[in-house]
Order: structure tokens, then C-alpha cells, then sequence
């Protein structure tokens, strides 16, 4: 496995957020782990996370009760992952919010940034680790195939793997 450390492995999972949008967003309830699924708004400079939320929601009484959350971001056709751990806060900033708003948006905020109770959720990165083929999906199935057949283990640069502890 190829490890990419640093600047170099932030643009990466930055690219990699921001391109698979979706993520499964858990937090602790009541002694219990509950995930939902997110669409991502932006990976700052900063290496924050931001989202849109309703602050009369479950995930929000979760996040304030305890920070910690993970993401949990899968494309599983281009055989790329990421796990970020870190730190969940509830923003009021409506300079931000019209930065992040779009008209996708409207959907679940009838009455876009006037909707009563929307609120941003900025989660702060702990530790972040992602996944993703080294040579294309193809060389990759090709190298596991072979695995399988000759019952060897998977060359070690099958897969490039970040990781980030801030």
C-alpha cells in the first residue's frame, strides 16, 4: 500500500469528498451509534467539513450532547473510501450559509436561507484515512484476480492510503 502523508494527502481527500458528496454521518444517541446520510457542501481550505441541517433534528441534539461524529464517504465503482473522525459544531454564520446554498437545497429548506431553524454543521477533522486504488480500477481487479488464483496476497501497491491526524 502506498501511503501519501501531508499537503499532498489533504488535496487528495479534499478532491475526494467533494466528489463523492454523500456521506454517512454517525453520532452517539443514548449510548448507541446512528448514522444518516449527509451531502457534503464544501471541504475548506481549513480542512473543515460543512453541511446544511435543520437545527430541530436528531443528528443536531446528538452533536451537541457529544462532539464526536464520523464520516463515512464509500464509492464502491471507483473502489474509494474515506473515514474522517472529528469534532461536530453547530454554525450560525449567514455569510457562509449564502456562500453554501443552492437551489438543490430547496428541497428539504422550502424557504431556502429564510427556512426557520436551518443551520450549518461544521465538522473539524481528527483523524482522517482514505482508500482509493494506486493504478485505476482495472490494474486493481487485475491484481486481486491474480491473487486469487495463484492464493498470494495483493501486491502491496494495489491501493494508495492517506492518512491525517490534526
Amino acid at each position: 500500500m502506498t501511503e501519501i502523508t501531508g499537503a499532498d494527502a489533504l488535496a487528495r481527500v479534499k478532491e475526494l469528498v467533494e466528489d463523492i458528496d454523500f456521506t454517512m454521518l454517525t453520532t452517539h444517541e443514548g449510548g448507541k451509534l446512528v448514522s444518516r446520510p449527509m451531502s457534503t457542501r464544501q471541504m475548506d481550505e481549513a480542512g473543515d467539513i460543512w453541511f446544511f441541517t435543520a437545527e430541530d433534528t436528531r443528528k443536531v441534539d446528538d452533536a451537541k450532547a457529544d462532539r464526536d461524529v464520523n464520516l463515512s464517504y464509500c464509492d464502491a465503482k471507483g473502489m474509494r473510501y474515506v473515514s474522517v473522525a472529528g469534532q461536530a459544531s453547530v454554525v450560525h454564520d449567514d455569510a457562509k450559509m449564502k456562500e453554501l446554498y443552492t437551489p438543490s437545497l430547496d428541497i428539504w429548506f422550502e424557504d431556502g436561507l429564510e427556512t426557520p431553524g436551518i443551520a450549518l454543521l461544521k465538522v473539524t477533522p481528527v483523524e482522517t484515512e482514505f482508500w482509493e486504488p494506486s493504478k485505476g480500477k482495472i490494474a486493481m481487479a487485475a491484481g486481486m484476480l491474480k491473487s486469487l488464483v495463484t492464493k498470494d496476497t495483493p501486491d502491496d501497491d494495489i491501493m494508495n492510503h492517506g492518512r491525517i491526524v490534526c
